[in-house]
């Protein structure tokens, strides 16, 4: 019975000790975020960094790695000159958001976005975003991403 219990708490020490922090873990999506949104190479980072189950909560994407590759996929055919800017990354246990802002090209003045990904063994297994564009002028004077854009 002692060794049974001995074996018991070193599996659950084990566990317990293979969980990422929430730094690795938000190290692990801004990597993602890079190689899928900058360098445009969205099977990659999804083979690489997404889980065999990927909740997706985009209303415009389906669930699972392929679709998202996919949708990217066309996306940056469409958009090759789209580029993703980080400002904020934040984690939170096995939460990590980033706070974004995303250009189709330099012209445009892009959407700000706060992306929220559940992180489970080292890979993303479900993905929330909330989108809004990118105003010409504020109310109050302020960028979407701190500072002024008053001139």
């Amino acid at each position: 019975m002692k060794i049974h219990c001995a074996i018991v708490a070193l599996i659950c020490a084990l566990s317990v000790a293979a969980q990422a922090t929430p730094e690795e873990n938000k190290i692990l999506v801004r990597d993602f975020y890079e190689m899928a949104f900058n360098q445009h190479k969205p099977r990659e980072a999804a083979k690489k960094y997404i889980g065999k189950k990927y909740i997706q909560h985009n209303p415009y994407v389906p669930n699972g790695a392929p679709a998202f590759y996919e949708y990217f996929e066309d996306y940056f055919k469409k958009n090759p000159k789209s580029h993703v800017v980080i400002h904020r990354a934040l984690a939170d246990g096995d939460l990590v958001a980033l706070h974004l802002h995303s250009k189709q090209n330099e012209k445009d003045r892009g959407k700000a976005i706060v992306d929220i990904f559940r992180v489970e063994n080292g890979k993303i297994v479900e993905h929330f975003d909330v989108i809004q564009d990118v105003p010409e002028k504020t109310a109050n004077g302020n960028t979407m991403f701190g500072g002024s854009n008053e001139k």
